[in-house]
């Protein structure tokens, strides 16, 4: 008996951080935009993982899976990296955003950025209820998730969602992995601009979803990674924000690899992807560990 009993604690202390404790719907009532009932599975959502209460340091991430706008790489790119996050004491949230669907959304370009600005506004709602610092809430995208990272951390002055709480929807970090930034073609993924902005968008939207072109000295400190060999998203998206960045005098930091193509970070330890990025948190007083 006491050696179940045992191994039952052990299994709080060390595994805890390896479940989601709770997947909430995004929106409680109303999704702004929609135009048609979503099934079950297309209900956009928020997957929460809390360390333990003796691990915690405040810090929350919230977290954008790739896939180009057309499917969610919920496993590699979100539940992975949460997990991970949390077992620092840093605690996590999953995205499952809405795809930009016609069909389903007056503006399908909108939909994922207002789903983006309902995350961040709910995780600062329930900042005391889940033991976080309100001013230590960043986010992290990957590929088209690093996409909306950066744009929901460079469009945060107009509100796209109801807000009578007038929470602030301004990230206070971004971690960006192998980012698509820019959805000018000569530099952009072809399937995620097609699928956020559809075969002909208008030199407006283009210019407005091109985030290296709306990065100001109030836009967020930034941590930036990719490969110089990525096949799918070029590595000057990383590198034209960054230099966006650097000239607004906003700080940043850039990790290039010279090989690794995309999607590199999938096939690393955890530790040589998630220490860099701790190591800038550290840096900027997100993380005291």
């Amino acid at each position: 008996m006491k050696l179940k009993l045992f191994a039952f604690t052990l299994f709080l202390t060390v595994g805890y951080t390896a479940m989601a404790q709770q997947v909430l719907p995004l929106y409680l009532d109303t999704i702004p935009d929609n135009t048609a009932r979503l099934t079950k599975d297309q209900l956009p959502t928020l997957e929460v993982y809390l360390p333990l209460n003796g691990a915690a340091n405040g810090t929350a991430v919230i977290i954008f899976p790739g896939g180009a706008y057309s499917f969610l790489a919920y496993e590699e790119e979100g539940t992975v990296i949460a997990k991970s996050f949390a077992e620092k004491g840093i605690a996590a949230f999953v995205v499952k955003y809405r795809l930009p669907k016609m069909d389903t959304m007056r503006d399908k370009s909108f939909g994922p950025l207002m789903d983006a600005q309902q995350a961040i506004k709910t995780v600062r709602s329930k900042a005391i209820e889940w033991n976080l610092d309100p001013k230590k809430v960043g986010v992290v995208g990957y590929s088209a998730g690093g996409h909306l990272a950066s744009t929901l951390g460079t469009h945060f002055n107009k509100s796209y969602i109801p807000n009578r709480e007038n929470i602030n929807l301004r990230p206070d970090f971004m971690i960006l992995v192998y980012p698509v930034i820019s959805m000018h073609d000569s530099l952009t993924h072809a399937g995620s601009k097609l699928s956020l902005l559809g075969m002909l968008p208008g030199k407006e939207k283009e210019v407005l979803f091109s985030n290296e072109l709306q990065v100001t000295k109030e836009t967020p400190p930034t941590y930036l990674t990719h490969c110089g060999d990525d096949q799918v998203v070029d590595v000057n998206n990383s590198i034209v924000f960054y230099q966006a960045l650097q000239k607004n005098k906003v700080n940043a930091e850039l990790h290039l690899f010279p090989k690794g193509n995309h999607g590199f970070t999938q096939r690393l330890p955890v530790s040589e992807w998630l220490e860099p990025m701790l190591g800038f948190l550290r840096k900027e007083g997100f993380y005291e560990k």
